[in-house]
């Protein structure tokens, strides 16, 4: 598995974000991904705009799009929102803080990434909450280590940080 200073250097890495294409390393194995649409990336802002703190709940509802994440066990990540209860140490580097919560918005050829691979992948690194919205059917599939429920946007969900949004 490459580290993240080996990404750096390694020219494939500098030139897939040059051509447009995301690169994510599961559990050692690289995936691919074009770079998101305009459909896409509205559906995040929408959603990251209702991402808010609950009554009583300490944490502090940190969002952010589109950052690499170094998982416990080594994986690079790029979720789409990645929700914390704080602001992550890291800012030069991939951050090491395991979100809340993460949200991902399928994009059109890569659902079998968002809706199989990913829920139990981030389950297994400490994510309480995974959310993935298709924009395209209006399927909201919501994950936790408790189980899994579908249902169809628009939906308000209450995650168990504290916070919430809506899909």
């Amino acid at each position: 598995m490459l580290s993240l200073a080996e990404m750096a250097i390694d020219p494939k890495f500098i030139r897939a974000e040059e051509l447009g294409i995301r690169l994510e390393i599961v559990r050692g194995l690289p995936i691919w991904e074009a770079a998101p649409v305009w459909k896409h990336q509205r559906a995040i802002d929408r959603i990251r705009a209702t991402i808010a703190r609950g009554g009583a709940s300490s944490c502090s509802c940190v969002h952010v799009s589109d950052i690499y994440v170094q998982f416990p066990d080594g994986s690079l990540k790029r979720p789409d929102i990645s929700l914390f209860c704080r602001e992550p140490d890291e800012q030069e580097d991939a951050v090491t803080l395991v979100p809340e919560a993460v949200i991902e918005v399928v994009s059109k050829g890569y659902e079998a990434k968002d809706l199989e691979l990913g829920p139990s992948f981030y389950l297994s690194q400490g994510v309480k909450d995974v959310v993935v919205f298709d924009p395209t059917s209006l399927l909201v599939l919501h994950a936790r280590r408790d189980g899994t429920i579908r249902e169809v946007s628009p939906r308000k969900l209450d995650l168990e940080c504290g916070c919430s949004c809506e899909v």
